[in-house]
């Protein structure tokens, strides 16, 4: 099986040593893709401006490669999910710099490749899902009232590819199957139409995402999943295969412990291994049936934070409290951004996960500002149990100083002395 010119390690080293995007995805401008695609232009890959968003921001397309088989990538048309975006510039800087290599010269020479790194520039310079007409542009496949969605369609009709890669990301906690394992790679073979027709792109279509799936499997065993294929009349990857088009859908979720730019070295190698396999035909050695045997993925099994074992206090009821434990989630934001976390479910958790889990069974927890209640900040205050507090203090937090304090999604106090529950 492993006939390929550079095993998923050493593409993982080749994306280490030569990656050119400096920065994590999160932190990535309209003004960063302007410099990379002027870089580009530089190396003599062709780049064009090929359309202007709701707010006149530009948006471009890249092209490498001359082959008969044409590849269309597109990133970030949700403005928040921008992972993708930095690797598809690594990604042909590295091909240009490696045009002597002989699996680089088999891309170049079988496939022309295509992309459009940030379909929604507007989305992504205030890192919000949504363009600045409110409008979701996945979901603007049939009516086309986005500049930016008639943008993309008028690409692909245009220039009718054979593989569309329609690159996302998902929600950090998704999780892969039944576990408590965060999905940090989910793969989506697009269907054309509600009764799933199989056809030979399809197939295809597998075939290449069991290419990635054995190669991400050597990194990140256990995280990787399948995205939901419930059929979406009005998206564009579906509209994709509809319109001749079968498209992979890539989804990047989180991995606790691993930054953006592990992922996105995820990305790369999935990435360049598909290229790579459509290039040397190895992609027909593989078999439908493993992209068949991917797990599901599935939510609401995991959460940032648990606080396991709490006794919950309100200011101005009976002291001794109720047991509870506390779920807690931080929202996402660019990186180096204070990142507020919320209180998601409080009661008994025993059949979910924390990514941390903390055992806080030896104290008191009263909210900082609000009631410790689903909905409200997490800012909360702990004190030892057997310690004097009056809870109805007007200034609780200065005249019975906590031993620690969880806010913003991270100990502001008194962390260190909090035991932590290994999962």
């Amino acid at each position: 099986m492993n006939a390929m010119p550079q095993t998923p390690a050493e593409l993982a080293e080749l994306w280490e040593r030569e990656h050119v995007v400096k920065k994590p995805a999160s932190s990535l401008r309209v003004k960063d893709v302007i410099e990379q695609v002027e870089a580009l232009r530089k190396l003599g890959i062709r780049v064009n401006e090929v359309g202007r968003s709701v707010a006149d921001r530009p948006i471009f397309q890249a092209e490498w490669g001359r082959g008969p088989l044409k590849v269309f990538m597109w990133s970030q048309m949700h403005g928040d999910e921008p992972t993708a975006t930095p690797v598809l510039f690594d990604m042909l800087t590295i091909f240009h710099s490696n045009r002597d290599k002989e699996w680089v010269k088999q891309i170049e020479e079988k496939i022309t490749l295509r992309v459009v790194p940030m379909l929604n520039p507007d989305g992504a310079e205030l890192f919000i899902r949504r363009n600045l007409q409110g409008i979701d542009i996945n979901r603007d496949a049939v009516d086309l009232k986005t500049p930016e969605g008639r943008l993309l369609k008028s690409l692909r009709d245009a220039w009718q590819p054979e593989i569309g890669f329609n690159l996302h990301n998902q929600n950090y906690l998704t999780t892969v199957g039944e576990t408590d394992k965060q999905a940090a790679i989910s793969f989506l073979v697009v269907f054309g139409d509600e009764a799933k027709t199989l056809t030979p792109g399809h197939e295809r279509n597998m075939r290449l995402v069991a290419a990635m799936y054995q190669a991400l499997n050597q990194f990140i065993p256990g995280n990787i999943g399948r995205y939901g294929d419930e059929w979406t009349p009005t998206a564009f990857g579906d509209n994709f295969s509809a319109w001749g088009t079968p498209t992979i859908l890539i989804e990047t979720g989180g991995l606790h412990g691993r930054d953006e730019f592990y992922l996105a070295k995820m990305n790369f190698v999935a990435f360049v291994t598909a290229l790579r396999a459509l290039a040397d035909g190895s992609e027909a050695r593989f078999s439908p049936s493993t992209y068949e045997f991917i797990p599901r993925n599935s939510s609401r099994r995991i959460f940032y934070f648990i606080f396991r074992g709490a006794t919950l206090i309100e200011r101005g009821q009976p002291a001794e409290g109720k047991p509870a434990d506390i779920g807690v989630n931080i929202e996402r934001r660019r990186a180096g951004l204070s990142t507020p976390g919320f209180v998601r479910s409080v009661g008994d958790l025993k059949s979910t996960a924390g990514l941390e889990e903390f055992d806080v069974s030896g104290y008191n927890v009263i909210g900082r500002f609000n009631p410790v209640r689903s909905g409200a900040f997490a800012d909360l205050l702990f004190y030892k149990k057997g310690r004097q507090v009056n809870w109805s203090s007007a200034e609780l937090e200065t005249e019975f100083p906590p031993d620690a304090i969880f806010s913003l999604g991270k100990w502001l106090k008194g962390g260190e002395d909090i035991p932590r529950i290994k999962r």
